[in-house]
């Protein structure tokens, strides 16, 4: 039985010299002739390169005693040939009752007693490409570790982020969100540092962009690294969070960041009506292929404090419950991401992730837009302690608690993990 291929002329002039004597099943035939009409400046037809299953194989194929209706025919006979035998029953430990089978229609556990069929019916999966690695940023050129965060640093800019962006894209993290410490000096109570186009920030974002340009940067957009008085929003002399003044800083910001070059700018500062100023201001600048990551569930959590050690940005006074959210509240979230839609935002983002899993699933299921959630510092922070303690396994619980966000709707997943939570998915590939 022969296949053959004629409905192309020959014109790959690399295949050169093919030797058809010495490949298993294949040999030149020299009675096909085809005309395609066309022929060579020397008159003659083009070559045909013709590949030809043939009946004969010579070479290291393997020869067998029988043939296939030889064995057919054995076995109609009833001389079918031996198989190992069926392995004994495992024995049960001494003591084990001996009772009848339970009468059961479905059984759950057969679905899960092999590592294969585990694998083959898992229905959350998660990647490297699910990680977005928040990097604290500072104007110095040498890395400082950060106390409450064990592994974690703030980065030279120059220097050592950009060797921990290239550490990250080994591994397949390609989305990193910048977290600036300013110096003090450059504070004050309106934030104007924030939409200093040649600020730490916008410079940052620059510099990566000429040595990464396909790095997806996330920027966050709010006053309390700029603020004296480390809030979020301008602060009134009775110590009220001004609204729509803040609004108003936070477009500038958010135009500074996207003017030097950031993919996705991230409002964090649970501001009413912020994602529709910012999409606006942006369109009117031109930038309407940069998108919004709004902070729309971001909760007044007891689990941020590492983070503000990291930027030096406590508040001075009282605290953030004005305008984040109670974290006994619920429906609340649904307010916030329908406002948040309606008003432009591209990704919606629940902060803190692990203790809010309900409300990860909440807005999954109400809304079509990608969902992200903030694995925050203090969720990491006590991992780590965990894991030094020998408390826990660090590297399950890791990646147990990142899996968890997935399974709740998290499309993608801000952790200070991403590194090394990437490095252990791609070691278990290997």
């Amino acid at each position: 039985m022969a296949s053959t291929i004629v409905n192309a002329p020959c014109t790959v002039p690399s295949v050169k010299g093919f030797e058809t004597q010495n490949y298993v099943g294949l040999r030149p035939i020299s009675s096909l002739r085809f005309n395609s009409g066309r022929t060579s400046t020397s008159g003659r037809s083009r070559g045909l390169f013709v590949v030809r299953a043939c009946e004969r194989h010579d070479g290291h194929v393997k020869k067998i005693e029988m043939s296939i209706e030889e064995c057919e025919a054995a076995v109609v006979a009833g001389n079918a040939p031996e198989a190992p035998p069926v392995p004994p029953k495992p024995a049960a430990p001494v003591g084990t009752p001996v009772i009848k089978p339970y009468q059961l229609t479905r059984r759950p556990r057969r679905n899960r007693k092999s590592p294969a069929l585990r694998a083959s019916f898992q229905e959350t999966s998660i990647s490297p490409a699910n990680f977005v690695y928040p990097l604290f940023i500072h104007e110095g050129q040498e890395d400082t570790p950060i106390g409450a965060m064990p592994g974690c640093y703030r980065l030279g800019w120059r220097h050592g982020l950009v060797e921990e962006v290239a550490k990250a894209r080994d591994v397949g993290v390609n989305s990193i969100v910048l977290f600036p410490k300013v110096p003090d000096a450059l504070k004050s109570p309106t934030g104007d540092e924030a939409y200093n186009d040649n600020g730490l920030v916008p410079r940052t974002i620059r510099l990566l962009k000429e040595k990464f340009p396909d790095l997806v940067i996330y920027t966050d957009v709010a006053l309390d690294p700029y603020s004296s008085d480390g809030h979020d929003g301008i602060v009134r002399e009775d110590g009220v969070i001004m609204n729509d003044e803040t609004v108003h800083q936070l477009c500038k910001q958010a135009v500074s960041q996207a003017r030097a070059g950031a993919d996705v700018v991230s409002p964090s500062d649970m501001m009413d009506g912020r994602v529709g100023a910012i999409r606006a201001a942006l369109d009117s600048e031109g930038f309407h292929h940069v998108s919004i990551m709004s902070y729309t569930a971001k909760y007044a959590s007891s689990f941020y404090g590492p983070f503000r050690e990291a930027l030096d940005s406590n508040p001075r006074f009282g605290d953030k419950k004005t305008y984040q959210m109670n974290p006994a509240n619920y429906r609340e979230a649904l307010v916030e991401a329908h406002e948040d839609e309606a008003e432009g935002a591209d990704i919606l983002l629940v902060k803190p992730g692990l203790p809010y899993l309900d409300i990860i699933r909440l807005l999954r299921d109400q809304s079509p837009l990608p969902i992200a959630a903030y694995q925050v510092s203090g969720e990491y922070s006590m991992i780590k302690a965990g894991g030094v303690l020998k408390m826990i396994d660090e590297e399950r619980v890791m990646m147990e608690s990142l899996m968890c966000l997935r399974r709740a709707g998290a499309d993608i997943i801000l952790t200070y993990f991403a590194l090394q939570a990437a490095r252990s998915l791609c070691g278990e590939k290997r």
